[in-house]
């Protein structure tokens, strides 16, 4: 572009593509099992910007997101949840285009493997 010309438009990113982008990413990390419900608590603060298993929110452009997981059971807990961050902040800001604030981990339980009978 020239210094005289303007982009052609405005492009905006729906949230439910952040949480689509941090879904996807963190189920991708080896050791997560699933995504958990958020705790009743968070949910009656936090209606906006929630999915199963995420909460994000926008401010000043910076993207803060919380996942709530459940992991496989016989994982190093730290080391998965250092990778679910490190990767969910690097795929919203290489795919989205936005600054990643923060990127929560709650680890809510650790699948056993073990049914009931």
């Amino acid at each position: 572009m020239t210094e005289n010309s303007r982009p052609p438009g405005k492009t905006t990113i729906a949230p439910e593509v952040l949480v689509s982008v941090a879904r996807l990413t963190a189920l991708g990390v080896p050791g997560v099992n699933r995504l958990a419900t958020i705790p009743s608590e968070v949910e009656r603060f936090f209606s906006r910007g929630m999915s199963e298993g995420i909460k994000i929110t926008v401010e000043n452009d910076h993207v803060y997101i919380d996942l709530y997981v459940i992991l496989n059971r016989d994982v190093k807990v730290r080391e998965v949840c250092r990778a679910i961050q490190q990767q969910v902040a690097r795929a919203v800001s290489e795919l989205v285009g936005m600054e990643v604030g923060r990127v929560n981990v709650h680890v809510e339980d650790v699948e056993t493997g073990v049914t009931a009978n």
